[in-house]
């Protein structure tokens, strides 16, 4: 009898198929790893499976019982527990009190701390290594302790099946072989662990079986070494064959005698006592399309962020051959590097054409209507949205206007974080397509952040991998399968 039984599962979102007829069986004591690229569905699955998504149609099992669209809380008292994605700590409160906290029986009538409950938090605290730790606050505390905490509030309800979303994203290698340890304890209590990740390597040590998701649906499935192995796992993974098909490089390389138009050394970024960034090296040529790859948590929004001036950093920044030390964001914007964050950071009660004409604030009114002129036939669908508020645009409109914005002034140096994150496939090709006809029709220099290695491949000149704040690897895309392509999976 499996523990957990998944079929037929399925999840639309608006237009998109966030989970196409998933099949999933997970045995007691058993760890699966459930990989894939950004809006795979992982994540959806697994709110799926604990009742915070409700399914349109499919069947989950847990022990034998129908549990699909129960309500999260008879879900967790039946016996499965979730790590979220993301931490959200009561702040003011100890470390000892937030686990606690999970500890409270399910009733409006019981909100005191007994000697008891304080006895069991301290426990759970010191079951994942917290014990030193637990009279502080959250905020004090370096990120992976934060996410211990999490985990022990996560099996404060003593699950037999542990869903982890996400459980080393921004751990460094030694936090995350440490957390590793800890779920390795509690399979070795008896319960049994979904563990979602895009640190594919700290997955396939750690997972007895692994299954592949692309897209909503399940593409491989079998022991790691055999899932890596195959064909279609690397193909989305690695970009096998992406080469082929694309046009690339669409702008010739430029000429290496020429000094980069960007130049990075040694640069090192701290949060708090915590190394984000490790004496990077990194440099981009007028004219390149430069890609920086990695998994979450390796750094590069932080790498983005210190050349856009928000972080004190070590090391040293030279742009056109002057330093961009201690340059504040205003003038690094007027100097011609633009920053299309991760986040957007549109204003949503704006319409597209508002955003579109703040961004050009200081270029000439002939000029700045010409420019946009381009920009809407550049991304056609901004144009029938241009009266409408930004906030009430899909996610992929979104994006394209975020980056249409930022082009708006003239950068001479365009830098993107991550534009494909959480994209429906069909947006991701009309996004892909615009950066081709951007890169035709201006041939702007582009340092890209990305962990979408296909999308990257596509349209990169080189590449950078960066690694736990560490450049791991840089060169050519067709050479990055063979040489790089086994410190990615």
């Amino acid at each position: 009898m499996s523990l957990l039984a998944v079929s037929n599962l399925s999840k639309r979102f608006g237009g998109l198929l966030a989970v196409d007829r998933m099949e999933l069986r997970v045995e007691p004591g058993e760890i699966v790893g459930l990989i894939g690229p950004n809006g795979s569905g992982k994540s959806t699955t697994l709110s799926l499976i604990m009742g915070v998504a409700r399914p349109d149609m499919g069947s989950i099992r847990f022990e034998e019982e129908e549990i699909c669209g129960w309500p999260t809380h008879r879900i967790a008292r039946r016996g499965i527990g979730l790590l979220f994605q993301h931490s959200h700590p009561l702040r003011r409160q100890s470390v000892l009190e937030n686990i606690a906290l999970a500890l409270l029986p399910d009733s409006l009538c019981t909100m005191r701390l007994s000697a008891e409950l304080e006895r069991r938090a301290r426990r759970l605290g010191e079951r994942v290594g917290l014990g030193a730790v637990l009279a502080q606050r959250p905020d004090s505390l370096p990120f992976a302790h934060v996410r211990r905490m999490e985990l022990a509030k996560a099996i404060a309800g003593d699950p037999r099946l542990l869903l982890l979303d996400e459980p080393f994203a921004g751990l460094t290698a030694a936090e995350a072989r440490e957390l590793s340890g800890v779920i390795r304890a509690l399979r070795g209590e008896g319960r049994a662990v979904i563990l979602v990740d895009h640190n594919v390597k700290g997955v396939r040590a750690l997972v007895d079986r692994m299954v592949a998701i692309h897209v909503g649906r399940k593409i491989a499935e079998g022991s790691p070494d055999e899932v890596i192995a195959d064909p279609q796992v690397r193909e989305v993974f690695l970009g096998t064959g992406v080469l082929a098909e694309s046009a690339q490089p669409t702008v010739p390389a430029p000429a290496r005698g020429r000094a980069p138009l960007l130049e990075v050394k040694g640069l090192s970024v701290y949060y708090g006592k915590g190394r984000a960034l490790d004496n990077v090296d990194l440099e981009v040529h007028e004219g390149e399309f430069v890609s920086v790859v990695g998994l979450n948590g390796a750094g590069k929004t932080t790498l983005f962020n210190a050349l856009s001036g928000f972080l004190p950093y070590g090391g040293e920044i030279r742009w056109q051959g002057a330093p961009l030390n201690d340059a504040k964001p205003s003038a690094i914007a007027r100097a011609g590097i633009i920053h299309c964050p991760e986040t957007r950071e549109l204003f949503g009660d704006m319409s597209v054409r508002e955003n579109l004409d703040l961004a050009a604030y200081h270029t000439p009114a002939s000029k700045a209507a010409e420019r946009e002129r381009w920009l809407l036939r550049l991304f056609p669908i901004l144009a029938r949205r241009e009266r409408q508020a930004a906030r009430t645009l899909s996610g992929g409109e979104q994006q394209m206007l975020a980056i249409a914005r930022a082009l708006m002034p003239h950068p001479k140096l365009l830098i993107l974080d991550e534009p494909t994150l959480g994209l429906a496939p069909v947006v991701l090709e009309m996004l892909s397509e615009a950066m081709a006809a951007l890169r035709r029709e201006s041939g702007l220099t582009i340092l890209l952040g990305e962990q979408n290695l296909t999308f990257a491949l596509r349209h990169s000149q080189r590449l950078y991998l960066l690694e736990n704040g560490r450049i791991a690897w840089h060169g050519e895309p067709g050479r990055f399968a063979e040489q790089a392509g086994a410190r990615y999976l």
